[in-house]
């Protein structure tokens, strides 16, 4: 056994996810921690909602509301959505608990003690007709470096490179289009000169490993060539308070919102930790040298946060660690691994468009539960989600995968072996002897565990997914060759009987290794093939109150679950004499009008 943290990002809460979304992150780290878990490994999979920095302000200000109210309704929002996608969060939670400021500030004063945190005068952004500061990202411009016209104030995502808003050429706001205005204002700043000689060496030495994606590993291997001391913290009185003697009490600067979120990996893991009663055993996934056991760390996102992952999150690691040019002392925490991978996501776009709220291109991942069910929406994203290149949504083919695939293919399957058990025996029936063509395809199926599970384990998940409807097309042909429907005569019985028990056992294990993709469906084909009780342990929603003086008389929703039943990776023979009654369908099949009603739909948002 192992201990693999699963660090999923923190979605903003802005607002509902789209599919886009969840295409990135969501899908793909469950699919990933579901395995791991079956696997045997010991798998803390932490999340939560990201609530601060000065969007929110702006959406609050337009929603007549606080921020603090604009949050919770958001945070509850995509709290369900991500509990009924089945994601299998040990705690999903948010970035406004005092648990979270604590972990957040401790970080920052034991970075500033070992000299990373450099205090300098810089030229912050301000909305001439508001007088509020301009977050980076609501800047927009033409990116000095490459010619980029759609360059934000904080990063290129043509060309990669790390920006301030001062740095663009022709600088607009993206809320109302008006130039920014530059004034001197005093903020620290992360130096991450200091700390590049130690991110190249952890970089290079994860290039060596060969695990991570190549677009991942170039990308972050080349944003060090031009790297400079980036500001922690903002003129904003939303956030987490700058935890220095003369800073607390100054009302208008906070922590960057982006220091924070990253900093809830472990905020978050802190917290699971004493919510299980074992304030410390989060320290088992992040403490180097705390266990026997290997531990692994696995970041999933977007690409566009990978220079977070890769740069800022280390960064803030090897500070806190005292690991830098500079030296120092690891702070109460101890020394925190660096990320074994980051898991990076390219774009999904959607009908050939990227995804936009703002211009109603969109596809709200509660709609689609609410319409189809997670089934049909996790397939898609598994077989033909934007894993190493981008990829696009399209209606049509959401309908083709879920009717010819899932229906037609695995749905089938399920059902005529049902089918032909309840009305032949009405029970799994006992074997004969298997003949050549019956070893064949239970080799075969066997075989898909180690195929599957290798690599699911390096986190490719669309070859994954492929591997294991290629097995049900061989169990598909299994049937088609030795015709169990055919075997009519009493001579025959035996033979029916082997050939119908090996095709239950073969779609057993399918189940099986269909669980990480599909773990709805897997408990439905449970419940089909005589099994008892759940099989796949799902996430369930809980609403707790704060843990520290502050907001303990908070109530919020968060994402758990006991995954302590999970499956093992294997295969376990059905049971002889088990009750099968007839099935009723696994999957719904769509009808191709669905196409065009979510176009017109979409055409009327």
């Amino acid at each position: 056994m192992t201990k693999i943290l699963s660090a999923v990002a923190w979605p903003y809460a802005n607002g509902p996810r789209h599919l886009g979304h969840v295409a990135g992150f969501g899908v793909p780290s469950d699919v990933f921690s579901r395995y791991m878990r079956m696997a045997g490994h010991d798998v803390l999979m932490v999340s939560g909602s990201d609530e601060h920095g000065t969007p929110i302000l702006v959406l609050a200000d337009q929603e007549g509301v606080t921020p603090q109210e604009l949050v919770d309704k958001n945070h509850a929002i995509i709290a369900n959505e991500l509990a009924d996608l089945g994601c299998s969060y040990d705690l999903y939670t948010r970035t406004t608990t005092a648990n979270h400021y604590s972990v957040a500030q401790e970080l920052f004063k034991q970075v500033h003690a070992n000299g990373y945190m450099i205090e300098q005068t810089t030229r912050g952004a301000i909305s001439p007709s508001t007088g509020r500061t301009l977050p980076d990202r609501y800047i927009e411009g033409t990116c000095p470096i490459c010619g980029y016209t759609e360059a934000r104030g904080d990063q290129c995502d043509n060309c990669g490179n790390q920006l301030e808003p001062t740095d663009l050429i022709d600088p607009k706001s993206k809320i109302n289009g008006e130039t920014p205005e530059f004034i001197e204002t005093q903020h620290f700043f992360l130096d991450l000169p200091a700390l590049a000689d130690a991110l190249r060496e952890w970089l290079e030495g994860r290039e060596a490993s060969g695990t991570w994606r190549p677009n991942v590993i170039k990308f972050s291997l080349n944003i060090l060539e031009e790297i400079r001391p980036r500001a922690m913290t903002r003129d904003i009185d939303w956030g987490i308070p700058v935890p220095l003697e003369g800073w607390e009490d100054q009302s208008t600067k906070r922590l960057y919102v982006w220091f924070d979120a990253v900093i809830g990996y472990l905020s978050a893991s802190v917290e699971w930790a004493r919510r299980q009663g074992n304030p410390e055993r989060w320290r088992e996934w992040w403490v180097e040298g705390t266990v026997p056991e290997a531990q692994y760390s696995y970041y999933f996102m977007g690409k566009d946060n990978i220079t977070f992952h890769s740069q800022i999150w280390p960064a803030e690691l090897l500070a806190y660690a005292g690991r830098g040019d500079k030296g120092g002392e690891p702070g109460t925490f101890g020394v925190l691994g660096l990320p074994t991978e980051v898991v990076s996501s390219e774009y999904l776009t959607m009908e050939g468009k990227q995804f936009s709220s703002s211009r109603g291109h969109v596809i709200y991942i509660r709609d689609v539960l609410e319409r189809y069910g997670p089934d049909p929406i996790r397939y898609f994203i598994c077989a033909a989600g934007p894993e190493n290149q981008d990829s696009n949504f399209t209606w049509a083919e959401f309908v083709q995968r879920n009717n010819s695939e899932l229906v037609a293919g695995w749905g089938n399957l399920v059902n005529r072996t049902g089918a032909m058990i309840a009305k032949s025996f009405g029970e799994i029936p006992q074997p004969g002897t298997l003949e050549p063509v019956d070893e064949a395809v239970r080799a075969a199926t066997l075989k898909a565990f180690e195929t599957v599970g290798d690599l699911l384990a390096r986190q490719r998940i669309k070859a994954a997914v492929n591997e294991a409807m290629r097995a049900v097309g061989d169990v598909n042909k299994y049937v088609t060759d030795t015709e169990p429907f055919k075997l009519k005569g009493d001579d025959q019985r035996e033979r029916l009987a082997t050939v119908l028990h090996t095709l239950i056992q073969c779609v057993s294990d399918l189940n099986t290794i269909l669980a990480p993709f599909l773990p709805h469906a897997s408990n439905r084909v449970h419940a089909f093939i005589g099994g008892q009780g759940e099989f796949t342990p799902m996430p369930v929603i809980e609403d707790v109150n704060g843990l520290d003086e502050g907001d303990k008389d908070r109530s919020y929703p968060i994402i758990t679950g006991d995954y302590s039943a999970t499956p093992r990776w294997e295969s376990r023979p059905v049971t002889v004499g088990a009750p099968i009654a007839k099935p009723t369908g696994v999957f719904v099949k769509l009808d191709e009008s669905v196409v065009d009603e979510e176009l017109e739909r979409l055409q009327q948002s």
